[in-house]
C-alpha cells in the first residue's frame, strides 16, 4: 500500500475589485510537509481576465504572481520570505489580505503522489473545462 501524504492547498485568485469581492481563480499553491513539497503554479487567461476586468493592469499584476512561485521555490533573489521554512513560507502567503491577489481558505487533501497535486488542482480549480 502506498504512503499517503497529507497536503495542505489554498486557490491563487485575482479580485480585480476588492470591495466586490469577485475573483477568477489563477493558480494554487501546495504545502505537503511529510514530502517536503511547497510548489506553486499560475496561468493566466488573458482574454478571460480582460473580459471580466476590462482595466485591470495585467502586466502589472504578473510581478506579484510570479513572487509567489519564486517563494515556494525559495529563490535567493525572492527576499528574505523566502528564506524561511516551506512551512512559513505556505502560512505567509496564504494570510488574509485585501489585496488584488488573494488566496482562497486553506484545504486539506491526501495524496500518495504529492508533485502530482498541483496539476491536479490546476486542472479542476483553474483552468477553464473543454
Amino acid at each position: 500500500m502506498p504512503t499517503l501524504h497529507t497536503y495542505d492547498y489554498a486557490v491563487i485568485r485575482v479580485v480585480p475589485r476588492v470591495e466586490r469581492e469577485e475573483f477568477i481563480n489563477v493558480g494554487v499553491i501546495v504545502s505537503c510537509p511529510g514530502a517536503k513539497h511547497l510548489e506553486a503554479a499560475i496561468e493566466l487567461d488573458v482574454e478571460r481576465l480582460r473580459a471580466f476586468a476590462p482595466t485591470l493592469d495585467i502586466e502589472g499584476l504578473q510581478p506579484w504572481l510570479d513572487a509567489i512561485v519564486a517563494i515556494c521555490r525559495g529563490d535567493t533573489n525572492a527576499g528574505p520570505i523566502a528564506q524561511l521554512p516551506a512551512r512559513a513560507r505556505f502560512h505567509f502567503l496564504t494570510a488574509k489580505r485585501s489585496s488584488v491577489v488573494q488566496m482562497s481558505n486553506t484545504h486539506v487533501g491526501r495524496t500518495a503522489e504529492p508533485t502530482g497535486v498541483v496539476e491536479h488542482l490546476m486542472r479542476k480549480m483553474v483552468r477553464v473545462p473543454a
